[in-house]
């Protein structure tokens, strides 16, 4: 589903030049949760940003779902995010006035479907995060757990094969990320979504298939245990 070949990433900063990403390797097959971790500066959300086509690499190859996206001008990535991407973010980014069933319809209103589509698809993706109840409410009349849920419906909503999630439980209690994680890892396993998560709670990590470290734009480790440990 993805896969990098010697990935760069380099920008200016006054004088400077930095690089959070320096000849990466990794690959991810379809349908994996993939967890990566790192501290603050290691190059985790600028790979996360490469692969979900928010940005462009400074080198290498980037295929993902068949396509080198690398090459992307962004009229381009700015369509294929649209049709292959769902975001996860920490803060949900909602829009307040908005009920649960409007934010998730949102990315659909730019597409050329019928409204009668449209409710269709909303209906499917709030009743797998479990929800459908909950349609008619504001983000001010849920919980953060379900205001999560609202966000991650609102990723699915246009049945993306790709899911990336920046620190998804961040923001909530342990109960709450708890079921956040088993909702992913039912989307990975049961709907077949691969999914990469940026994540500090190493707890967070074990939900995932595999842990990868990241440190100043290096790939550090990769094992499949360490996501168990």
């Amino acid at each position: 589903m993805i896969s990098c070949k010697s990935i760069s990433k380099s920008y200016r900063k006054g004088a400077n030049v930095v690089t959070p990403l320096e000849n990466l390797n990794l690959e991810v097959p379809r349908g994996e949760f993939l967890a990566l971790m790192g501290p603050s500066g290691s190059g985790k959300t600028t790979l996360l940003n490469l692969i979900s086509g928010i940005d462009t690499p400074s080198s290498g190859t980037l295929v993902i779902d068949g396509q080198n996206i690398a090459d992307f001008s962004r009229k381009q990535l700015t369509k294929w995010r649209s049709q292959k991407v769902g975001y996860i973010f920490q803060l949900y980014h909602l829009i307040p006035v908005l009920t649960a069933f409007e934010n998730v319809e949102l990315p659909l209103l730019i597409t050329p479907i019928s409204r009668a589509e449209r409710r269709a698809k909303v209906e499917e993706a709030l009743d797998l995060v479990g929800l459908m109840d909950r349609s008619h409410h504001t983000p001010a009349e849920l919980s953060g757990g379900q205001e999560q849920r609202v966000a991650i419906a609102r990723a699915l909503v246009a049945d993306p094969p790709l899911l990336v999630a920046d620190e998804p439980t961040g923001d909530l209690d342990r109960e709450s990320a708890n079921s956040i994680l088993s909702l992913l890892q039912s989307l990975s396993g049961e709907c077949g979504k691969t999914i990469v998560m940026v994540t500090h709670d190493a707890r967070a990590a074990a939900a995932a298939h595999r842990t990868l470290h990241l440190e100043k734009g290096v790939l550090l480790s990769e094992d499949p245990n360490l996501a168990r440990a």
